[in-house]
Parts: structure tokens; sequence; C-alpha cells
């Protein structure tokens, strides 16, 4: 069995790492953090985890973090920098759901974070947990950054364009207009996710920069191997669950008579967690509900030179939570979908 501990287990991924980890046959929770609920029944916050989860909260100083075979960190930025290296030495690997190891560049990370990396030989060697692109290195990594749920959704909607050795797609012009449910903002009191103010509403964020952007494109860039461009608008719509990314790239006329259908087909067809859809199709939140299940369906409106790639995502599951537990399977050598075989929920 896989000892496992998480820090920071009250909020939505953290959680949601209690309800993926609790089914998982290989699992043993033995630690979960929480300064506010020291000693708190989980089951008593989490009713949904009554007869699943045995455990009670406990302060980070006294919970048995050094006795974990891997700690998943579900907390604000700059709580994993601090604490990996004293876990690592222990022989604890670490999952880190926040930025910390996301961002190569300490700069860039300081940039859009607003502190400095305080661990930068962990920073150079972590590994990016996407798995569709970093598989083997993930096999080998001690310490893993876990992408974002709008960068996840935009790098696997369009790594089958960039991967393909020459460039398919005008990759200086790509667009990325997302949208996201409400808990994509984390499990905090703020006046803008309030029922009144999320609800029948639709909005733009983030449009002068959104500190995601600078982690797809270093994802884009990559996985081409060469530089790229990306716009990335995201939006905040009144659902609690799911990303819908729509991707738009310019087709390059030598790339005309390519069917981008087969290759994305071919580009997924043994990943266990992506599913292209049928030409035309119109994949919805819901039909990943719930699922670590990312669902691209390919438009080519008018057979013309622009391809539309839709992604959909449940942004707790595949976009975080479900995608951190799919990387610790790589990291044990287990099957890639033990734990993670739950069926999107519908309706």
């Amino acid at each position: 069995m896989i000892k496992v501990g998480i820090v920071g287990g009250t909020g939505y991924t953290g959680v949601e790492l209690l309800r993926l980890l609790a089914q998982h046959p290989d699992v043993q929770l033995v630690a979960i953090t929480s300064r506010t609920e020291d000693g708190l029944p989980v089951a008593t916050l989490f009713p949904s985890l009554r007869g699943r989860v045995d455990l009670a909260f406990s302060d980070p100083s006294k919970a048995p973090l050094r006795e974990c075979d891997v700690v998943f960190f579900a907390t604000p930025h700059g709580v994993a920098m601090a604490q990996a290296r004293e876990l690592l030495a222990a022989g604890v690997k670490v999952i880190d759901l926040a930025a910390d190891f996301r961002l190569k560049d300490p700069a860039v990370f300081q940039k859009w974070y607003g502190m400095p990396h305080g661990a930068l030989d962990l920073l150079e060697e972590a590994v990016y947990g996407l798995p569709e692109v970093n598989r083997k290195a993930l096999a080998r990594a001690r310490v893993v950054g876990m992408p974002g749920c709008y960068p996840t959704s935009i790098q696997l909607g369009l790594a089958p364009l960039l991967a393909a050795g020459r460039p398919l797609v005008d990759e200086e012009h790509l667009i990325a207009d997302c949208k996201s449910g409400v808990s994509g903002a984390g499990r905090k009191a703020e006046i803008a996710n309030l029922l009144t103010e999320a609800s029948d509403n639709f909005k733009a964020y983030g449009v002068k920069g959104h500190r995601h952007l600078p982690e797809a494109v270093q994802g884009l860039e990559a996985i081409a191997r060469r530089p790229i461009g990306l716009t990335f608008v995201p939006h905040l719509v009144p659902m609690i669950r799911g990303i819908h990314s729509t991707l738009y790239a310019r087709i390059h006329p030598q790339a005309a008579g390519l069917d981008f259908q087969e290759l994305y087909e071919q580009h997924y067809a043994k990943e266990p967690f992506v599913d292209v859809m049928p030409p035309g199709s119109h994949p919805e939140t819901r039909s990943v509900r719930a699922s670590n299940t990312l669902r691209i369906a390919l438009h080519r409106p008018g057979q013309g030179d622009t391809l539309v790639v839709l992604v959909v995502e449940d942004n707790l599951v595949k976009g975080a939570s479900g995608q951190a537990v799919q990387a610790m399977n790589i990291m044990f050598g287990l099957a890639e979908d033990t734990g993670l075989r739950q069926i999107a929920v519908s309706p």
C-alpha cells in the first residue's frame, strides 16, 4: 500500500483528493492536515466521506508526514517549496497542486505569483505533471508540479498540432478562449464568487494577463520545441465544476489537405483519459463531471483555414486532483487508471 499524506485537506482540491484516494485500492491515507480544523474528524466537515475516511485533521506540525511514501500539497502557492526539502530528505515524494514547481524560470514565477522562489534546486529537479506529455519523466520523479486547470485543457487540446515535427498551423497566433466554473477560484470567501454575483452572469477576466498564460506557453513550447504565440482569455461561468476551452488555430496552406481528425485520434489512441470524439461533436462539461476524462472535438468551419478545437474537463479532477492521482500512479508503477475509473456524473 502507498502511504499518502495530504497537506491542506479542506479546500476543493484537497477534498477531491480525499474522495479519489479513499476509493484507491493501493492507497492508505495516513495524514490530512489543517491548522484551523486540527482534531476535527474529516467526515464531520465533509459528510460525503462518512464511512470512507476515518482520519481527523491534524496540525502540520503534528502530522506524521515523514512516514508517508508521498505527500500531496493542496495548499496556497509557496507552501510546498518551503516544506518539500525536509520530506524529500526522509524519502517522501512530493506532488504539489499549486504553482510552486510549474514554472521553470524563477523570475517568471516571481513576476506572476509575487514571491521569490525558495527552492531553486528542487525547481530544477521538478517534473511538470502532465502525464500525456511527461510520462517517462514522471516515472522517475521525486518532485512533481501539477499543471493548472486551464493549461491542461490548452496543452492537450493543441499538442497533436505542435508535436507533429513540422508546423501545421500558425503557431505565432494561437487563441485559447476558455471558460471555468466558480470552483476554479478555490474554497474561499470572495464577493465575486457569491451566488448573487456569479449566478445569471458571464464575464471575462485576466485579459491583460493571467498567471496560467506563461505556464501554458511554457508547456506548448516544450511540446513544439520552438517558440509559440498564445492569446489566452479566461471567463467565469455560473456553474460549479467544469472547463470548456475553445481553441483556434489557422491552418498552414501546406497542411490544408491533412486529416486532422485522424491526427488527433492517432496521437491519443493509447491515452486512457483523453477522448477524441467523432467529427462534428460538441462536448459538454457535464459529460466529464467528477471524472478524470478530457474530451476533445474538432471542427473546420466551411472547410476553411481555421481549425476549432473544443476541449472539456472537470477542473477539479483532470484539471487538478485526478491528474495528481494519475501522476502518483505513474510514479509508483501502478496502472495509470487505478482509482480513477469513475464515470462522469450526469445529469
